[in-house]
């Protein structure tokens, strides 16, 4: 590789960096022909961008980023694989379904809305980060209860009313 064609992989990498708020760095070593594919066709279907990169390129494209990796640059060893994604949950949630059938890929880091994860132990917490829908979803469901609330006592009330009229009206 020249040069020039680093320079532009560089390049590539930091504007990649620099427009994703959700960018995981997994290790896929190992990895056979068919279960590679498997991950690329799961990663597609999630929405999830995969590369392999040479770690030398990906640091230094960290390094001239405006963002903050704190310790990701550190993980750089051996292969590794970047994700990236609009949803800050569903790269951890493809590698933990896709570990059901292989014990790779690993979690080297992760970096999500400006927060840093080191290490595979923090799968699990960021399988459980929640997306932005699924917030709106909840803020929603908790201010319509109170409303729910009020309408379905306002509809029992006018039945029990009504019914003591028909009762009244019968005597």
């Amino acid at each position: 590789m020249t040069r020039e064609e680093k320079a532009n992989v560089i390049q590539d990498l930091t504007t990649q960096l620099g427009e994703s708020s959700t960018i995981y760095l997994a290790d896929i070593s190992g990895l056979d022909a068919v279960t590679t594919s498997d991950l690329r066709r799961a990663c597609f279907k999630a929405d999830i961008r995969l590369a392999v990169v040479k770690n030398t390129l990906l640091a230094k494209a960290m390094e001239a980023s405006d963002r903050e990796f704190g310790e990701l640059p550190e993980v750089l060893k051996g292969n590794t694989s970047l994700m990236f994604s609009e949803i800050g949950n569903a790269p951890a949630k493809l590698i933990k379904n896709f570990r059901k059938k292989s014990d790779k890929p690993l979690l080297k880091g992760a970096f999500v809305e400006e927060a840093v994860y080191i290490g595979d132990e923090n799968l699990d917490a960021l399988v459980s980060i929640k997306s932005k829908e699924e917030m709106i979803g909840e803020i929603i469901g908790l201010l319509q209860s109170p409303a729910k609330n009020v309408i379905s006592g306002l509809k029992s009330g006018g039945g029990k009313l009504a019914g003591i009229l028909k009762t009244l009206s019968e005597r």
